[in-house]
């Protein structure tokens, strides 16, 4: 719901000063643009610039040089790709005061019109979904095959666009008696930010766009830092579709990006997915201004198997469950109960599965395993798996120290 006091437009940016948002966004200041790359991916050619640039006010903004920048490395082999800009409070200030500018018109249209428009963007995206692909397969080293699978972003902007002129605008209708009656209304936040994790990027940052925007919000989003790349991509598309310019904003950064965002006033609902440690920093500063808060953690996820099972299926779904996207996924089967009745043909389809498995280069259609999303991140795998040996495991099958 949004505020109905008007807000001081200087009380929206950390600097104060008078300026109207309107010339505070006009003036947004780019670094110098930084050259492209092209890089051949499975039978496409894909680019992206040698420093990444944020994306404000419908328009790619470069980093101002010497500013911050990280490494984006390729998982599966280390090599950089390119660098990540790491945005810093004037960065924030500017892209949360352009949505707010394209919130006001956004919100001002009708349902069905803002509907008509994600639907476009949305059949946009699943035209460009080859190429977003590939820059998934760069930024996560998932298999391209689940990438080209994987369309669920785009069929979230194709489900809100439905409801944006239904379920995004409709109140209740309350009996009083005869005395009257009350009612309620939805009504748009204003500015939403989203905090994307790495092992979904595309899905992520169109899962947490799409009802935003359909309910007539401006957006602000903030991919990880290890999973950078197609974003740009998709906020260019979101433009191409006729999406205002400023409505969807993308900048990059750190954990220090993303506190920034989450303790902006100008900023009135946050949404993150990420580690259950990053969920409770994020809950305690939205607190302090009162934010909407919409937290996507992980978890255990335990799977059953019972006596009474069909053996096959239950393989198959301890297999997706534990193997898919190399296991970094929230709903990851944890923990593999299977009753006694059945446990030895239960590891021996398991083992025999397992066997067949193809890791090697993501880009690869023959790939149905790809690379962890960093060195540090295979370590503590291979720690785990050292640690359950040394206390006793017993093991069955074993290709930790073969996968590259």
């Amino acid at each position: 719901k949004v505020m109905l006091k008007k807000w001081a437009w200087s009380g929206l940016t950390r600097g104060g000063g008078a300026s109207s948002v309107r010339g505070m966004w006009r003036g947004i200041t780019s670094g110098a643009a930084t050259p492209l790359i092209s890089r051949e991916c499975a039978g496409q050619t894909v680019t992206f610039h040698e420093t990444l640039p944020h994306w404000i006010g419908g328009r790619k903004v470069f980093a101002e040089k010497g500013a911050r920048t990280l490494e984006k490395r390729y998982p599966a082999t280390g090599e950089v790709l390119c660098r990540v800009p790491v945005a810093g409070e004037a960065t924030i200030d500017d892209a949360v005061a352009t949505a707010h500018e394209a919130f006001k018109e956004w919100s001002a249209l009708s349902g069905a019109e803002r509907g008509r428009i994600l639907g476009k963007a949305a059949s946009f995206l699943h035209e460009a979904h080859p190429e977003l692909a590939r820059l998934e397969v760069l930024d996560t080293g998932k298999p391209l095959q689940e990438a080209e699978a994987d369309m669920s972003g785009s069929d979230a902007l194709h489900f809100y666009a439905g409801h944006a002129s239904t379920t995004c605008v409709s109140g209740s209708h309350i009996p009083l008696g005869p005395a009257g009656f009350g009612y309620t209304r939805r009504e748009p936040w204003g500015v939403c930010a989203g905090i994307g994790a790495w092992n979904y990027p595309n899905q992520i940052a169109l899962f947490k766009s799409s009802p935003a925007l359909a309910c007539g919000n401006g957006f602000v989003f903030k991919p990880s830092e290890f999973t950078p790349m197609s974003v740009i991509k998709i906020a260019e598309i979101l433009s191409d579709a006729g999406l205002p310019d400023g409505l969807f904003n993308v900048v990059h950064g750190d954990g220090s990006t993303g506190a920034l965002l989450t303790t902006h006033s100008g900023v009135r609902k946050v949404s993150l997915t990420g580690s259950v440690a990053t969920g409770k920093r994020i809950m305690a500063a939205a607190a302090s201004t009162l934010k909407a808060v919409t937290l996507e953690l992980g978890g255990k996820s335990p799977m059953v198997v019972f006596p009474d099972a069909n053996i096959e299926n239950a393989v198959r779904g301890a297999m997706m469950a534990n193997f898919y996207t190399m296991g970094e996924v929230c709903s990851n089967g944890t923990r593999l109960l299977v009753h006694n009745d059945i446990i030895e043909e239960f590891i021996r389809q398991l083992c025999e599965k397992t066997s067949r498995i193809q890791p090697g280069d993501p880009m690869n259609p023959a790939t149905n395993f790809g690379a962890l999303i960093s060195k540090e991140h295979q370590e503590k795998v291979r720690a785990h798996i050292a640690k359950a040996k040394a206390e006793g495991c017993n093991v069955l099958f074993d290709a930790s120290e073969t996968v590259p």
